[in-house]
């Protein structure tokens, strides 16, 4: 990446050697910085257990042709690839040059609480002017990453990826590995884009449905139905193009900090078995990733070891991340597209064999739709009273109290039983019980259902494979067989006039600690009270996220809740201390989806 605060690579060797490490900092300098082209496997030696140092400052840099003002860690964005090891005791030495506090959490790595790095839970953050040392042992191998648990840094650049090396043999053969890292840039405040959002939740959204869809929609489908369909989504003061808050219009997608235009370029040699280490660092986008014309071979979810799957497209949540394996065979470029989820834009990349190469990025395809399903809607020959229900859309509705701002009028449906369960042809439905969220949530999914065998939004015909959460199978042996002992359910709730964003219809300012018992395994069920995706982050601890695969159901450090949709997962509370657990979606974090889990001896002993 270009930047407009000149330092060259042999200056920024320079001010690394005046601290003593030098040669660590060069080994991590990140892989899109290096030439040739981005070799990340290509990576100068460290021996274990030297001490890295990160140093966190303001500077310029360049996204596609402007310039922007960001949190550059070690003068790039993304920041530095760490490298580990398993086994190894780490020392890194966190350099706060900003006039601000600043923090770093590594996202996915089991630590000690006091060394997780979120303020106000496990320790205080860094001062201006000031260094933080984290020490923890490297209890385990994969691909992760890092970033600021300070405000909305983390929309500022501050984040970067983080690879762990397996004590053994590695598992997974490849030749040669490029980590890929995902992410949203925005030239605004990310203040104000959390204020416009405030004042009108669907600011950013540009793809509204027009006059021609109505028109195209009833001549294929019936005038009646494309009128009907309009106006309940009108009463309901929703639209069916939510799909994401910030979209597009205000984000530049960027692959390896490099923005379309100017397009990041990773090598092989045909017939080489290439390793990806895709981590998706956006704050609030959801990308679909493939590679025309190259299958991906899965072999990882969020750092963990899963039996190989081939798929052609996967979706990666915010936070997640998926390693696979291509095998290029021609002498010629291929294109690594991430499309964002809404369709409103694209990162890109380039797999090559020489520098230099380009290939077609695909067109964007059309943009999705919201649908009953992610309403809570489809009952099938389930239907409340005073509702009919069609697979063709919301026809039927008109009955119904939606009132203004939402969907209030639904907590007041008449129910027969709390969460009663029905078996389908599909898969698994449950109804909502009473709401009791309060104010703090202005929708309820009456119908919940296990969505794991669902592709993910816009995915539904895309007309090839694509990833699944029921393909996910753990490939290690390390299953934990006792049963779960107590279950705790979360309902994720929000109101979207007020972008206001909870669990259970409380931020975090409203709410209590959630408490395990320290050396309890439990069942934690999350139903999506909500139309959005969101992906729930734990720290500290895995979520073996209950796929039906028995003793290998995969262990995950975030997991996707899709809308209207109930999963559960099983966690060993193995880990004392004070635990953050929030929607990765940096705005809604901030807007109160945010909780401490306390992990402590006796149900309500403080850490």
């Amino acid at each position: 990446m270009d930047q407009k605060d000149p330092i060259t690579r042999r200056q920024f060797l320079g001010y690394s050697t005046g601290i003593g490490v030098a040669a660590t900092l060069a080994g991590l300098l990140p892989a899109w910085a290096r030439e040739p082209y981005g070799l990340a496997g290509d990576l100068a030696a460290r021996t274990p257990g030297e001490p890295i140092d990160l140093w966190v400052r303001r500077q310029n840099l360049d996204f596609g042709g402007r310039t922007g003002r960001v949190l550059a860690v070690n003068g790039t964005v993304p920041g530095p690839l760490v490298r580990l090891r398993e086994g190894e005791d780490a020392t890194i030495r966190v350099h706060n040059e900003l006039d601000e506090d600043t923090s770093v959490h590594w996202h996915g790595i089991l630590v000690p609480f006091e060394m997780d790095g979120v303020p106000g839970v496990s320790y205080p953050g860094i001062r201006p002017g000031e260094t933080f040392t984290y020490r923890f042992r490297i209890r385990q191998s994969g691909t992760y990453w890092y970033h600021s648990h300070t405000g909305l840094q983390e929309q500022l650049g501050h984040y970067g990826p983080l690879v762990i090396d397996p004590a053994g043999p590695d598992p997974v053969s490849y030749d040669r590995e490029h980590v890929v890292v995902l992410s949203d840039w925005t030239f605004a405040n990310p203040y104000r884009v959390l204020a416009r959002l405030k004042k009108k939740s669907d600011y950013y959204n540009f793809q509204q449905r027009t006059l021609a869809e109505l028109f195209r929609d009833g001549a294929s489908g019936g005038w009646g139905a494309a009128f009907r369909d309009r106006l309940d989504w009108g009463r309901m003061r929703m639209s069916p193009t939510d799909i994401a808050d910030v979209t597009g219009y205000a984000y530049t997608y960027l692959v390896n900090g490099r923005a379309p235009e100017a397009s990041w370029t990773g090598l092989f040699a045909p017939g080489e078995r290439v390793r990806l280490r895709f981590i998706n660092a956006a704050t609030m986008s959801y990308f679909n990733v493939r590679i025309p014309g190259l299958p991906m071979t899965v072999v990882q979810a969020d750092g963990q070891d899963v039996k190989p799957v081939e798929t052609d497209e996967l979706q990666i949540a915010v936070a997640e991340t998926y390693d696979v394996v291509v095998r290029p065979q021609e002498d010629r470029a291929y294109v690594v597209f991430a499309e964002a989820m809404d369709r409103s834009g694209y990162g890109c990349g380039t797999l090559a064999p020489r520098p230099g190469m380009t290939a077609p990025v695909p067109d964007r395809r059309e943009r999705p739709l919201r649908t009953m399903i992610d309403m809570g809607m489809d009952m099938g020959d389930m239907a409340l009273p005073g509702m009919e229900t069609t697979k063709a859309g919301l026809g039927g509705m008109a009955g119904m109290d939606h009132g203004s701002g939402g969907m209030p009028g639904m907590a007041h449906m008449p129910m027969d039983g709390a969460d009663s369960m029905k078996q389908e042809a599909g898969p698994v439905v449950a109804r909502h019980g009473p709401d009791t969220h309060g104010p703090g949530n202005v929708s309820v999914a009456w119908v919940q259902r296990n969505r794991l065998g669902e592709p993910g939004t816009g995915l539904e015909n895309a007309g090839h494979r694509v990833l699944v959460y029921t393909d996910l199978r753990r490939r290690a042996a390390d299953f934990d067989p006792r049963p779960p002992e107590r279950e705790v359910e979360l309902h994720l709730t929000g109101n979207m006039e007020r972008y206001v964003w909870g669990f259970d219809g409380k931020k975090f300012s409203e709410a209590e600690p959630i408490p395990f018992r320290l050396g309890e395994r439990l069942r934690l069920t999350l139903v999506n009270d909500t139309m959005m995706e969101h992906p729930i982050h734990l720290h500290g601890m895995w979520m073996e996220l209950e796929n039906g695969h028995g003793e290998r159901i995969p262990r995950k450090h975030t997991v996707s809740v899709k809308p209207a949709e109930r999963l559960s997962v099983l966690i060993s509370a193995d880990a004392p201390g004070r635990w953050a657990f929030h929607c990765h979606l940096l705005y809604h974090m901030e807007m109160g989806m945010f909780r401490v889990v306390r992990v402590a001896s006796g149900a309500g002993a403080d850490a």
